[in-house]
């Protein structure tokens, strides 16, 4: 596998916000959004074995894991991986961009899964796998990341229609869109979703490793 980075840090996203996380960020991605904060992922890595990992994330007093990218989807010994950590004890989190299905996670115990959904400011909304919404359990998470007014109106049409069975959530771009402006639409539209913020950028700045 190919592996951009292992680092321990707060999570700064959806349903864990706030909780220690390991983040596995491993290499590669078939997407290219406009607004992408790792493209450093795109190609930069090494390969580490199964136990390399494994032997990583044992490092640090923690048992939650965000398996991120990149597109981790991308790397053929994932669901190895996956396994091998949720057979240790960890909980698990995937995050994936929307293009590839997610079929093959849901079995899984422990493990959400967090699916992006490209809104139109990405460039990649044509991208999607949407069908994939259908597929997500009460226990994943369904995000957006929002630029604009176009994009929201986007996300909605796509929740509205497909009424997905888990929690979503809106992330406005970071140093983009006002919270504010995006919190006016949620309230005015009554929309029943999340505004996710990125803390661990509040927390920490725009740097790596964190």
């Amino acid at each position: 596998m190919i592996v951009n980075e292992i680092f321990y840090s707060i999570q700064g996203e959806g349903s864990w916000v706030g909780l220690p996380n390991i983040f596995i960020r491993t290499t590669g991605c078939n997407l290219r959004c406009s607004f992408c904060d790792t493209t450093y992922a795109y190609s930069q890595g090494s390969e580490m074995s199964i136990n390399d990992i494994i032997r990583e994330v044992k490092r640090y007093p923690c048992r939650f894991i965000c398996v991120t990218g990149g597109e981790p989807l991308l790397q053929p010994d994932i669901q190895e991986l996956l396994d091998t950590l949720i057979n240790k004890g960890y909980s698990i989190c995937v995050e994936t961009n929307g293009s590839l299905s997610v079929e093959s996670l849901t079995s899984k115990r422990s493990l959400m899964i967090s699916l992006d959904v490209k809104c139109p400011s990405s460039n990649m909304h044509r991208m999607m796998h949407l069908y994939n919404i259908s597929l997500l359990r009460p226990l994943d998470q369904l995000k957006f990341i929002v630029k604009d007014k176009e994009d929201y109106s986007y996300a909605k049409k796509i929740i509205n229609s497909y009424k997905p069975s888990c929690s979503v959530f809106l992330q406005p771009v970071h140093n983009g869109i006002d919270p504010k402006v995006l919190s006016k639409w949620i309230l005015d539209d009554g929309l029943p979703v999340r505004i996710s913020l990125q803390i661990h950028k509040i927390i920490f700045g725009e740097m790596r490793g964190v």
